[in-house]
């Protein structure tokens, strides 16, 4: 199966180092952080899981919840649990989907057919509180995942949602938005009584800190 964007993010039932899972009940109004490793004990995956959990904060000020996955045991997750609190200072307070049977890594497309058909691939969803697929990232075995720019993303997409604007290229919150294209200059003075610039009839720039 191949997952796209928009599309609903499908539901399962799998056991988890937090006990057995139902997805979209688990997820319940919230957003989620879904992502894959290909198996327990790699090195780059127990960095990651560390700063997941370091971000906490982070996840929870945008309420998403994260959720991790690979095709090892539960038994075999909470081993790597205690090696990532005891290298990464960290511990982990999210679950980790145990899916042996490779069910969800099928559901998701997380097993690609030219690489190792045991392991999971590094992949990435963002899911909405509508239980949409928002984002999807796919990452090698040896890049570790930025979840600086995946809270970035996250931060965009929420924005957008509320508002209609676009984020231009390496826009970071607090910085100018582009207003959507879909609005006119008259609905736009309406929407963004502050005022915003043109630089193009399509390209129009607004600060929504900006007071009017």
């Amino acid at each position: 199966m191949t997952i796209q964007l928009g599309q609903i993010a499908p539901d399962f039932e799998q056991d988890s180092t937090h006990g057995p899972i139902r997805f979209h009940e688990w997820l319940g109004s919230s957003w989620g952080l879904f992502f894959s490793h290909p198996k327990d004990f790699t090195p780059v995956c127990t960095t990651e899981l560390g700063e997941v959990a370091r971000l906490r904060p982070e996840w929870d000020k945008r309420g998403v919840k994260p959720i991790g996955l690979s095709v090892d045991p539960v038994h075999s997750h909470k081993s790597w649990e205690e090696d990532i609190e005891d290298t990464q200072g960290q511990k982990l307070d999210f679950p980790m989907i145990a899916d042996a049977d490779q069910k969800v890594a099928t559901l998701y497309g997380m097993i690609h057919p030219d690489a190792d058909p045991t392991v999971t691939v590094r992949a990435v969803y963002v899911i909405d509180s509508n239980k949409k697929v928002r984002l999807i990232l796919t990452y090698p075995p040896s890049t570790g995942r930025n979840f600086s720019e995946i809270l970035r993303a996250i931060d965009s997409l929420q924005l957008t949602d509320a508002q209609s604007v676009a984020t231009p290229v390496n826009w970071t919150p607090g910085e100018e938005v582009i207003v959507s294209p879909k609005l006119s200059d008259e609905d736009a003075k309406r929407r963004f009584p502050q005022g915003f610039r043109t630089l193009r009839p399509y390209l129009r720039y607004v600060d929504l800190e900006k007071s009017s």
